[in-house]
């Protein structure tokens, strides 16, 4: 990390309406509910209704969290953030911190409290094997496209400069990510699906059947992969991803999240629309605000959710 643009950096205000702020995502870690969102603002709560403000060392729009267990967890954010804490939610310190780059990171994932991975804009892709005491850059050539694929190897050869250049933007955006059964799956922008079956280290690149981003793919109860994205576009895989079935949406909302339920999939979507999936159907709801809700989790029988004016909830149908 650069010492400088360290010591540079500003904690978040403590702002009395911070509730009410852009929030990107939320997750439950089994002892708070956490959301991050705009300005370094990162909530927690036990309940889901009284929400306090942790403290965060960074002012940055952060994208993602994700927890191991209760205690060890991660938030990821612009600027190539990475935050960490160790008391479930409250306290956060910086692992990793590089504005040069000019990219986001927009997913984290531990598959146990060493081994993890951070995603973002244009392929950018870290990994850590000491639960990110070190966090190291790699370049996931196995993904591209075979012409890129030459395109590069002919400009390592006579230009290495240029080399380095392009393997920073040839790479699609990595949106989500997500762990299930020992196999993890990307999903991101152009029709983007990538599997591994070992943490990671290598990936194979499913044939695209959409061209439009994804920004959220689930392993359901019942062993179907969801996976959802632009302009209200949903598909459903019962062979692991090899052929994928439109579902009818009847909406143009992008989807955000999904959030897997005992019997299917409730799915979050810009201008308050929320689509709830079972055996195969999705039935549409309108939410009269109009807002987006960019995550959800369930406490007490509520939906709570990650919002673009901050935390919202309904009472679970």
């Amino acid at each position: 990390m650069n010492t400088k643009a360290l010591s540079s950096l500003i904690p978040a205000v403590m702002a009395p309406k911070a509730q009410n702020s852009l929030l990107t995502d939320i997750t439950d870690n089994g002892q708070y509910k956490i959301a991050v969102g705009k300005r370094g603002i990162i909530l927690h709560s036990k309940d889901g209704i009284q929400w306090q403000q942790s403290n965060v060392p960074v002012q940055i729009l952060l994208t993602a969290v994700f927890f191991i267990d209760q205690n060890n967890g991660w938030v990821v954010g612009h600027d190539a953030t990475i935050l960490n804490s160790k008391d479930g939610g409250i306290n956060w310190h910086v692992q990793n911190y590089q504005p040069e780059l000019d990219k986001p990171f927009l997913d984290i994932l531990f598959t146990d409290k060493l081994n993890g991975v951070a995603i973002g804009a244009y392929g950018l892709f870290y990994r850590t094997l000491d639960g990110g005491k070190n966090w190291n850059s790699e370049f996931l050539s196995s993904l591209l496209f075979k012409e890129d694929a030459d395109y590069l190897a002919e400009l390592k050869a006579e230009d290495h400069a240029s080399y380095e250049i392009e393997t920073q933007s040839i790479l699609p955006h990595f949106n989500q990510i997500h762990f299930s059964k020992k196999q993890i799956i990307m999903v991101g922008e152009q029709g983007f699906v990538a599997t591994s079956i070992d943490e990671g280290k290598t990936w194979l690149r499913m044939t695209e059947f959409y061209l439009g981003s994804f920004f959220d793919i689930e392993i359901l109860n019942d062993g179907n992969w969801l996976i959802a994205g632009l302009r209200g576009n949903a598909f459903v895989s019962n062979n692991n991803g090899k052929s994928w079935n439109k579902l009818k949406t009847n909406t143009q909302a992008t989807i955000n999240h999904i959030l897997k339920t005992p019997t299917g999939a409730i799915l979050s979507a810009n201008n308050g629309v929320l689509l709830t999936y079972n055996s195969g159907i999705i039935k549409k709801e309108q939410q009269s605000d109009g807002k987006a809700n960019l995550a959800t989790v369930i406490s007490n029988n509520q939906l709570i959710f990650a919002s673009e004016v901050g935390i919202k909830s309904q009472e679970l149908n």
